[in-house]
């Protein structure tokens, strides 16, 4: 059973799932509960006699090393007197097993080892495990005097957003725009650039200003960059793409940003907008820090220039990331943007995140090869830190500008309350800490669709703790720590990112609940979505398309719906005509799957239906037997959830009929489940060119996931008709 983080799951939540680059205990896919029911037992038994080439499972392990148990027991009663002095010598063993840790110590400590040292013992070996781990001192404010020669005027800048929105904001502004967050009053207005389709809130009603956006740039020319930034950028992207010129000014401006069409091929130019502006506010923060000291070291004692230039702590961005490998992207961009003459720790960085192993045939897809290609660990976290020509990896969070993390991995960094169980020495060792996110003022979330298929408790929670008062002072200079961050209003100021190559309801809390700026909140998505449907290939023209609308009193009660639906309208097509074969059943929810799964096992209808499951927590084996037997017609249908499929891809073999238990938020999905199995079966000619069917139950809280299937021409009409049968052929 994969490890369940403290606090339990909400919404997606669930256990932390990834596909894990470096093994870590029993922590990974597929590790879950086998499921036995009287239905396969047949093909169980089939399964004993069959030969097995796999390697035994820890079940069997456990059971070896348990009869070997009793084998010595046995013997040790044949023999008490023998049994007798073994265990008289076992005795007087155990203190020197526990002296030999301590053999480096005086003769005195290793006769009495405390139990404080063998906790701080455990703790230290936790460490060593710990790749990312770091030994470094906490260090205090930037003292650094020196100021660049090629540096920009002290003259502020009206024109650059950073400092109308962090150093010189418009008082009344700010105000009113506070207010109307305060309220939860927002200013909405739609509208469209360059193909793309722009929904923008500002808060308060109708504020003060205009709330137009602002408009599409040519490139980085006509962006605010710090001097050793604006000739990188220039060189590397002269020029932007449409999207570019619609992102940038947004992104630039501190508005709160959610992009809902990030794809492997504008994956790059992303990565490269995020990044830049990132260290370009990193740089202008220090800078302004550096220029500050200078200014107060030449006037002394005696002057009265007292500077508001910092916050509590110093890491300024953090980055949420799926995995190490996009990890060494973002880290890589970075580089390719400062190039900066040293790079301190950059072998240990390597040797911990780059993994050059091509793991995937290029038969694959391309979005999965992206995701999963390289170390696709997805328990890490590192900071980095930026001086004048260096650039260091593995730096202490309270000493880094940068703090890149998995979500389950920053969890793991922050801890818990339930920390240290009952033990209090144990919960002062592990107390939760989360000062290091007091003052960021950058939260890019990057590939955040697949952050879904992990923990997204997680993300919630990381966003829960960031830009709280800290607990510790962590010799902050609390005469230059801005205003606005002692009057708790950091969040506000606070811009959050997230790029996702799809739109869901989770993200859209997450923008609504989180992004509280008072620069406003703006979501980007294609102005119209063509359809899934209209890309499954010539092959599959003729295949029939039915898609079902089942009526839903609420969110709440839609799953108790979808499941009457299923087994008043779906189920009895299966039993009566006796043509259940090669059906795979597709849920997108684990929760709905156990529901589904138990159905088939006990409904007295089904007695007759021989069934498999594959879910996220299927072990490979297992997964593998599943298919075989599908494909074989040994089982009649198969139980397939979303995240097997995001997390595996398999290509399942003798599919002739598909029943999408509710529709998958990645359109890619619909198009490898319907156009790529069906077309396989057409290719084995297990199925005849045309006869293909598929079966989709939706309901009104679809929307999102149906416009992009169907297209947003015809979602509407679906949604608001009377009728609830709709064919495609």
């Amino acid at each position: 059973m994969p490890p369940k983080f403290r606090g339990g799951a909400r919404g997606r939540g669930g256990p932390p799932r990834g596909r894990g680059g470096k093994p870590r205990g029993n922590r990974g896919f597929g590790r879950g509960p086998r499921f036995d029911n009287a239905r396969v037992a047949d093909i169980d038994e089939v399964e004993e006699e069959e030969p097995e080439e796999d390697e035994p499972s820890s079940e069997e392990v456990s059971e070896d090393d348990a009869s070997g148990s009793e084998d010595e027991e046995n013997q040790a009663n044949t023999r008490p007197y023998l049994a007798l002095m073994q265990s008289l010598s076992k005795e007087s063993a155990a203190p020197q097993a526990k002296r030999r840790k301590l053999d480096h110590q005086p003769e005195e400590v290793k006769s009495s080892p405390k139990p404080d040292q063998e906790e701080a013992d455990s703790v230290n070996m936790d460490e060593e495990r710990d790749i990312d781990h770091v030994e470094e001192p906490e260090e205090g404010p930037e003292t650094e005097i020196i100021v660049d020669d090629d540096d920009d005027d002290d003259i502020p800048d009206s024109s650059d957003p950073f400092e109308t929105h962090f150093v010189n904001p418009d008082q009344d502004q700010l105000q009113k725009r506070l207010k109307g967050i305060q309220a939860d009053e927002w200013t909405q207005s739609h509208t469209e650039q360059n193909g793309w389709r722009l929904i923008r809130n500002l808060p308060g009603k109708d504020p003060s200003g205009s709330t137009t956006l602002p408009t599409p740039i040519p490139g980085p020319s006509s962006l605010n960059l710090k001097s050793r930034l604006a000739e990188t950028a220039g060189r590397k992207r002269p020029t932007f793409d449409k999207l570019e010129q619609v992102l940038y000014p947004l992104t630039f401006a501190y508005n709160d940003l959610l992009f809902c069409a990030r794809t492997t091929k504008n994956a790059e130019n992303l990565r490269r907008m995020a990044c830049l502006h990132s260290v370009n506010h990193i740089f202008k923060t220090r800078d302004k820090v550096i220029k500050n000291n200078a200014k107060l070291a030449k006037q002394g004692d005696n002057g009265d220039f007292e500077p508001r230039d910092q916050g509590f702590t110093r890491p300024k961005v953090l980055m949420i990331l799926p995995t190490r490998s996009s990890a060494v992207k973002m880290v890589n961009t970075i580089c390719s943007l400062c190039e900066p003459e040293q790079q301190e720790n950059r072998k240990r960085f390597d040797d911990s995140y780059v993994d050059k192993e091509v793991k995937f045939s290029a038969d694959r897809p391309e979005d999965f090869r992206d995701l999963f290609e390289g170390n696709d660990d997805d328990m890490f976290r590192i900071g980095i830190k930026f001086t004048r020509k260096t650039i260091k990896y593995f730096s202490q969070f309270y000493n880094s500008d940068i703090l890149m993390a998995s979500p389950l991995g920053l969890r793991m960094a922050i801890g818990s309350e339930e920390a240290g169980g009952v033990d209090d020495k144990k919960k002062k060792q592990k107390k939760m800490d989360y000062d290091f996110l007091s003052s960021i003022e950058i939260v890019i979330v990057d590939q955040a669709d697949a952050l879904l298929m992990q923990n997204w408790e997680h993300v919630e929670y990381i966003f829960e703790h960031l830009n709280l008062q800290p607990r510790e002072a962590h010799d902050c200079d609390f005469s230059r720590v801005r205003e606005w961050y002692l009057d708790k209003q950091a969040q506000h100021f606070r811009q959050t990112v997230v790029l996702s190559a799809f739109h869901t309801p989770e993200l859209a809390e997450l923008h609504r609940r989180f992004g509280r700026g008072w620069a406003g909140r703006v979501r980007v998505q294609p102005a119209s979505y063509a359809g899934a449907i209209e890309e499954l290939g010539p092959a599959l023209v003729k295949a029939k398309q039915t898609f079902s609308r089942f009526e839903a009193a609420s969110a709440a009660a839609e799953p108790d719906a979808r499941f009457e639906y299923f087994t008043r309208a779906v189920v009895p097509s299966l039993t009566k005509r006796g043509n259940a074969a090669g059906t795979l059943v597709f849920v997108p929810s684990y929760l709905d799957f156990v529901r589904v799964r138990n159905y088939f096992a006990t409904a007295p209808a089904l007695a007759g239906l021989t069934f498999g499951v594959v879910s996220e927590y299927t072990d490979l084996p297992a997964a593998s037997r599943a298919r075989s037997y599908f494909a074989a017609g040994r089982h009649q249908v198969l139980l397939y959830t979303e995240r097997a499929h995001h997390f595996r891809r398999y290509a399942l073999r003798g599919v002739r009929r598909v029943v999408l238990y509710g529709l998958p938020d990645n359109p890619t999905f619909y198009q490898e489940v319907v156009a790529g199995y069906l077309g396989r079966s057409e290719q084995d000619l297990t199925l005849e060119p045309g006869q293909g069917v598929v079966r989709v139950l939706f309901s009104k809280y679809d929307l999102l996931k149906l416009e992009r299937v169907v297209g947003s021409k015809r979602v509407g009409r679906m949604v608001r008709e009377r009728g609830d049968t709709f064919d495609f052929v």
